[in-house]
């Protein structure tokens, strides 16, 4: 994708396909560096990537030196319906001969002026077409002086963008494609390649338009929409008073009301290169969300409408066994073909119906949801891994400030776990009593939510106990809710038990602490943690590491399609009255306790697995163990098998790392990959510049530390939060994203009281949410659950420009056939029958780390990127 008419030719990489029409827009495809040539009979081919795949391909010419080549170059048809201006336009643009200027550029300066080459220039003129592609050929006259190609140029004429699928030269010998540090590049490319990185970083002025291929950093202040209500007004995330990681700059004016907010637009500006292509947009993922958002849901608030709860459990099954009318709504026409999975069309009726398919885990046990044993080992298998922690003392104590929040003491006693265990102080050292620890965390934004309507909040805490069998046992619960209008600090423990009072309030204590679990999942181990801290990444390397840069070339299939998906959620996921907003608990608070969370929990290092691992008690370093970890819960399926594709993947980097930068002096003098790791640290993590835990970025070891935390970040661990979440909490009493009223035994009243004793299962459907929230999140949590047919997952498929070099290719390969013996050794680990966290009548086995899949929502699949 290219520039503006002002903006001067330049270089556009490979990874870059997407060519706008009407003006001096360039795109060219570096060479290798000469130490890297080896010659060949045949046409050289360049391939360009296709909208699922980036890379190049060269097949070497003869060593002779012809004088004519012919360049042919392969377009992809846009698509689209009626015949529109532009389209004719560009017909008249073949017509007459100019439609792709393509410029061959000399790789070394001329040696005797030290100055660059003139280019050869030639017109494309339209040879054929073929399904959806169409031919472009040119003729050059080489002279024999002009030595290497280094880059070819192409100059789109049409009106309309174009995708350039690939370039083949016949007649020309040229190098293989190869990466190289910036010192390396060959001297007739260096200003292009200087150039290049200029325009990619912009000016930091004005709008983005669609077509622009800028890179820039904003803070999150398009969440909020003022000029359109008070109600809807949210603070900006990002500097002193709520430290977020930055989002890419759009430049849309400011809105009246607020100039510190940016105002909304129906449509998100992604950097033109890091969008879906056309194709793409037509296919499975960005168009299935998009229609989800825009489409279903308002759909689903005409239809449903209110908070009415259900009414009873069989309510809640019917929308997977009859499935909810939709209408003949415009909005829901077409929703049949876009999102089939969901939307059916009722054969005898012709009419739409939103019908859920039933989640594994209700589909192989119905009651799962209902027992603790399933409860526990959730927080061990299940969708958000990330917060088990140990304990390490007992009494538990808050660290908030007791004047402002109350007595910092727990209400879990030592003497009333004792009566749960015995040998309490054994068992903690021991290391058998672990936690989910939402207190401090949700205590000071208690009160805040509590003013919301239709939405309730505690401070909690849930201890387990690890036994024989390495599954955990739920000891207790406690809620807490902080001083409030003259009344003291409440909090109470529950604990299972076996009369049906203490059953019942059990119960709904659980599923208070689901909706903590299920926000703090969503905003923090999910959002946050992958796809929010993520985007500076993607920023940072394209304004830093040219598409030469052998780091841009291993980075760019784990930095892919994200600042597309985060650009959709920030459109209706989480922004002002969004669907996180809507239907979790916090409420209007949600992005700003992900704040909360960055400000308070979140360090680059602690993004590496084994480091969160540790931090969390949960390992310990052990050189003599697997990994150089021994686990504190042996039986630990996201842990046991993250480890393997963490080990895997630093390795496969190690490789790579150490055919570029075999000694430390060429790390210290990179200065692309000096400044990519400063902006990072700075500018995109700009709010914690001054952290002391920031890795030195010195020598090759710190640059594989620093490129596994990323690509772990974007792969691994983004699959295990984000591939489970239908499976886990497409049955929502399973996991509740809010929780609407508070427990009956906090300021009990005679009327509240006898309800809940009389129908207690009532009670428990009126604190889980509204039909319309519950089946909101399910449509979202299906489509994000579900894989795309034309996913990339880590380490399956080479990229194209890596396959003629035979030392990169054979690490990949390696690195590839420890991907597939993983894939073995985790199904391995689900037929072992003395692992009960992820064997066992009902248990659905945990694949969420295994690394390949089919499309579909199956619970499985590693992609190489945030890519939904």
């Amino acid at each position: 994708m290219l520039t503006t008419n002002s903006t001067p030719q330049t270089l556009i990489s490979i990874h870059k396909p997407f060519l706008s029409g009407v003006g001096n827009y360039i795109a060219s495809f570096p060479n290798a560096q000469k130490s890297s040539i080896s010659s060949t009979k045949g046409p050289i081919k360049i391939q360009v990537p296709r909208p699922a795949t980036t890379g190049i391909k060269a097949v070497l010419a003869s060593s002779e030196k012809p004088t004519n080549v012919k360049a042919i170059i392969t377009v992809l048809r846009t698509l689209g319906g009626a015949l529109s201006l532009s389209q004719g336009l560009d017909i008249i643009t073949d017509l007459l001969g100019k439609s792709l200027l393509v410029e061959l550029v000399a790789a070394e300066l001329d040696p005797k002026s030290d100055l660059e080459k003139a280019t050869i220039k030639s017109y494309a003129h339209k040879a054929g077409t073929d399904n959806n592609e169409i031919y472009y050929e040119s003729s050059f006259e080489i002279p024999e002086d002009f030595g290497e190609v280094g880059a070819i140029m192409i100059q789109n004429e049409h009106h309309k963008e174009i995708f350039v699928k690939n370039i083949v030269l016949d007649g020309f010998p040229c190098g293989s494609v190869e990466s190289y540090l910036p010192s390396q590049t060959p001297s007739g490319l260096k200003r292009y390649r200087e150039n290049e990185l200029i325009i990619l970083r912009g000016d930091g002025q004005g709008q983005r338009e669609t077509a622009d291929r800028i890179y820039d950093y904003d803070v999150y202040n398009d969440l909020g929409d003022p000029d359109a209500s008070d109600d809807l007004v949210r603070p900006v995330l990002g500097g002193v008073e709520h430290p977020y990681p930055r989002r890419c700059r759009t430049g849309r004016p400011r809105t009246e009301k607020d100039p510190l907010s940016e105002s909304r637009s129906d449509s998100e500006y992604v950097p033109r290169d890091e969008a879906f292509s056309e194709v793409k947009q037509l296919t499975f993922s960005a168009n299935t969300v998009f229609s989800l958002l825009h489409a279903l849901i308002p759909s689903l608030e005409t239809i449903i409408g209110g908070n009415q709860r259900f009414p009873h459990f069989t309510a809640i099954d019917t929308l997977f066994n009859e499935g909810l009318e939709l209408g003949d709504t415009p909005r829901t026409g077409l929703l049949g073909n876009i999102i089939p999975r969901l939307v059916k069309v009722v054969s005898h009726t012709k009419r739409n119906v939103l019908q859920f398919e039933t989640p594994e885990t209700i589909d192989r046990d119905k009651f799962a949801w209902f027992r603790d044993a399933e409860f526990a080992r959730q927080t061990l298998a299940g969708v958000n891994p990330y917060c088990i922690k140990l304990v390490t003392e007992l009494p538990l104590k808050s660290n908030l400030d007791p004047e402002v929040y109350g007595s910092a003491e727990s209400a879990i006693t030592k003497e009333l776990v004792e009566e749960e265990i015995g040998g309490c102080m054994t068992a903690l050292e021991q290391k058998k009593f672990f936690i989910l620890d939402y207190h401090d965390f949700l205590l000071p934004y208690v009160n805040k939510v509590r003013e919301l309507k239709g939405t309730t909040l505690y401070g909690s805490r849930t201890l387990f106990f690890l036994t024989s069998n390495g599954t955990l046992r739920p000891l207790a619960i406690e809620l807490t809710r902080p001083p409030v209008n003259g009344k003291p600090q409440w909090k109470q423990v529950f604990k299972p038990c076996w009369d049906a009072t203490g059953v019942w309030l059990w119960r709904l204590a659980k599923s208070h602490v689901l909706a903590h679990d299920s926000g703090y999942h969503e905003l923090v181990s999910h959002w946050l943690r992958t796809h929010c801290c993520t985007e500076p990444y993607v920023i940072a390397t394209n304004r830093q590491l040219s598409a030469m840069h052998p780091i841009y070339r291993l980075l760019h299939p784990h930095l892919r399609y994200t600042m597309e998906i985060n650009a959709l959620a920030r459109g209706a996921l989480i922004n002002a009255n969004g669907v996180i907003e809507s239907s979790f608990s916090p409420g209007k608070y949600s992005m700003e306790l992900s704040s909360v969370a960055y400000d308070q929990l979140w360090q680059f290092d602690l993004q590496a697995l084994p480091a969160d691992l540790v931090s969390r008690g949960m390992a310990m370093e052990d050189p003599t163990a697997p990994h150089g970890l021994k686990l504190t819960i042996e039986d630990y399926p996201f842990a046991s098998d993250g480890l393997l594709i963490w080990d895997a993947t630093k390795l496969w980097v190690t490789d790579y790392v150490s055919i570029y930068y075999p000694e430390a002096s060429l790390i210290q003098s990179d200065n692309e990959l000096q400044e990519w790791w400063t902006e990072i640290r700075t500018v995109g993590h700009g709010d914690k510049k001054n952290e002391p835990w920031w890795p030195e970025l010195k020598t090759p070891n710190d640059l594989i530390g620093i490129l596994t935390t990323i690509i772990w970040v974007a792969s691994g661990h983004h699959a295990a939060v984000n591939f489970g979440q239908y499976h886990f909490g497409g049955y929502f009493p399973n996991r509740p994203t809010i929780a609407r009223t508070q427990m009956p035994t906090e300021d009990p009243n005679d009327e509240e009281m006898a309800i809940f004793l009389k129908r207690p299962e009532e009670f428990l459907l009126e604190c889980f949410p509204s039909q319309l929230q519950a089946t909101i999140v399910m449509a979202v949590l299906d489509v994000l659950s579900n894989h795309s047919p034309d996913e990339e997952y880590i380490g399956k498929e080479i990229q194209p420009y890596w396959a003629e070099n035979k030392i990169v290719k054979a690490a990949f390969e390696r690195f590839n056939g420890r991907l597939k013996e993983i894939e073995g050794i985790i199904d391995s680990r689900n037929a072992n029958t003395y692992l009960m966290n992820r064997t066992g009548a009902g248990v659905v086995p945990y694949e969420l780390l295994k690394p390949f899949s089919e499309a579909g929502v199956t619970g499985k699949g590693v992609p190489n990127s945030i890519s939904i």
